[in-house]
């Protein structure tokens, strides 16, 4: 179960409205008109209030978020990534040199901090523990960071061509290809689809968002590289989504997670307006119309206020009951 810090976090964000980790994370989900499937070019969201983040920084312009309480600031490597792309969006367009910079600063951050896990795969540490529903102990690492952690890389080679981003890229990618086991991000269930977890629990829980922005970072490294196993890789991620799109369907709103518990993990407000926006981008990445049904089926809901009060209700219930 959560603890009292963590409760004083949520309470010091949402009811004091104070500068926190949540601050940065919870900007109104947008899908970049601009993004070309076919080419290495602006990222696939907007990130756009990301960009111009109100926070902490460190002495070298790398945002640091604060979790407060006896976590404290630290520097996440997802929102650094996510804040690089989104500087990245901004200087494609207006070629603002001050853009450049921020994306660079980014793109450096990522490519110095890469770390061998216990298994001797290259990762993303988190370097502070965090309450899920096992305590994730520091250090901790996420096939969302590896993802969009290779989404800014790649775009910083292609931008440049120093080698030493896509080195990176490369070795970050190793962790799609190793099991959760041995030391990598992924899961293979027993009907043979692969997941890419966000957070490494057992057993799985397949977080809906994170899997598919991983996926994303797996699209990115297989336009930059052409390899195979990387194509391969995105194709049977895809099909594991269309597989399992129908079990975060609850009929009145998506679920976070498959949580495995009696009470299912629905999406917050929030969450479920991202899934949608990321449906529609799989749509555009893959032309399959699935995706596109299941976008608008779940946008439907939020037009009832019935369906959003009871999401409202079963997730503040979930909340109560687990983590």
């Amino acid at each position: 179960m959560p603890t009292f810090a963590y409760y004083r976090r949520i309470f010091s964000a949402y009811l004091l409205g104070r500068a926190s980790q949540l601050t940065f994370w919870h900007e109104t989900p947008t899908e970049n008109p601009n993004a070309n499937p076919s080419e290495l070019g602006e990222y696939y969201m907007l990130f756009a209030e990301k960009a111009d983040y109100q926070g902490h920084y460190d002495g070298s312009g790398v945002p640091q978020l604060d979790y407060r309480g006896d976590i404290g600031l630290q520097y996440n490597p997802i929102a650094i990534a996510q804040y690089g792309l989104a500087n990245y969006n901004l200087w494609r367009r207006s070629a603002d040199e001050e853009r450049r910079k921020k994306f660079f600063r980014a793109a450096d951050w990522l490519a110095l901090h890469l770390e061998q896990n216990s298994k001797g795969i290259f990762v993303w540490n988190h370097h502070f523990d965090w309450e899920y529903r096992d305590t994730l102990r520091a250090p901790w690492y996420s096939a969302l960071a590896q993802g969009q952690g290779i989404s800014v890389l790649v775009r910083a080679h292609k931008e440049c061509g120093d080698a030493r981003y896509l080195e990176a890229a490369r070795a970050a990618f190793t962790a799609f290809q190793h099991p959760i086991p041995d030391g990598g991000v992924v899961f293979t269930d027993g009907a043979g689809d692969l997941w890419l977890e966000e957070y490494i629990v057992s057993p799985p829980t397949h977080i809906l968002n994170g899997f598919i922005w991983a996926l994303w970072g797996v699209y990115d490294y297989a336009l930059a590289t052409k390899e195979i196993d990387a194509q391969q890789l995105f194709a049977r991620g895809t099909r594991t989504l269309l597989h399992n799109l129908d079990r975060y369907d609850l009929g009145f709103w998506s679920l976070y997670e498959q949580s495995g518990t009696r009470l299912p993990m629905v999406a917050s407000g929030f969450y479920h307006r991202l899934h949608i926006v990321q449906l529609r981008i799989m749509y555009r990445l893959t032309a399959e119309e699935a995706f596109l049904r299941a976008a608008d089926r779940w946008e439907s809901y939020t037009f009832s206020r019935a369906k959003s009060f009871r999401a409202l209700v079963c997730k503040a219930a979930f909340k109560l009951c687990y983590y």
